[in-house]
């Protein structure tokens, strides 16, 4: 239960001198009731998964597909009616206290036509906002202390389309090059990060920005397409 009382602690300091004792008592009240009900589905439900080093927190209407791909680390929490899909070539791997937001969406593969994807690495302490799209079949690594903000969408493949005679752009393919996001950087809401690309340690993609090239450590990038603003 360490895990539950630090959820209950962190939420109690933020709340200090900003609401009366019987304020906080509901507030705690809820929040104990929620994080419980949380901890039941990841009793349930992580027994199927890879392995897993600690808690794992799921809320209502999460689905996991192919847990038997898929190793997480301690302190595991999923939000509400997010998705992972496990099938992939190296599967999905979590570290210690990673948070995935209500509603994001992670998928290595197709369900249901086309090759099984490489897949995912997320490091320790790293988070995922709501409404994430996580695009992985070419191969994804996140550092840690890497924040997504809403709706940060990561594709690690490109539609073929050189051929304009015999096939259409579906009949082409696909080519996956992998994305890299190293530790500490920040991508703000609403950024799509195209397939081949590294964002550097420490670096800030701004809101609403499209990457499609590599951006250094510490730089700060925005716009479509994103270009350098300044270092931090």
């Amino acid at each position: 239960m360490g895990f539950i009382d630090k959820i209950i602690g962190d939420q109690k300091r933020r709340v200090a001198g900003h609401t009366d004792l019987s304020g906080w008592q509901r507030v705690s009240w809820q929040l104990a009731r929620k994080t419980s009900a949380m901890m039941v589905r990841g009793m349930g439900r992580g027994p199927f998964l890879r392995s897993r080093r600690g808690q794992v927190l799921l809320g209502r209407g999460v689905r996991i597909h192919n847990p038997q791909f898929i190793s997480v680390g301690a302190n595991f929490v999923v939000e509400d009616f997010a998705e992972i899909q496990g099938l992939a070539r190296d599967g999905l791997v979590f570290g210690n206290s990673v948070s995935i937001g209500s509603g994001a969406m992670i998928r290595p593969s197709s369900y249901y036509s086309r090759d099984i994807g490489v897949g995912l690495v997320m490091g320790d302490r790293s988070s995922m906002g709501p409404n994430c799209y996580i695009g992985c079949s070419g191969g994804i690594e996140i550092g840690d202390d890497v924040m997504l903000g809403p709706g940060v969408r990561l594709f690690a493949e490109n539609h073929n389309f050189d051929d304009t005679d015999s096939e259409s752009i579906k009949e082409q393919g696909v080519t996956w090059s992998p994305i890299v996001i190293e530790d500490g950087a920040w991508l703000a809401s609403g950024v799509t990060v195209t397939s081949g690309v590294r964002i550097g340690k420490g670096a800030v993609i701004a809101a609403g920005a499209v990457v499609t090239r590599d951006v250094p450590a510490g730089g700060v990038y925005g716009g479509i397409p994103a270009r350098d603003l300044k270092k931090r």
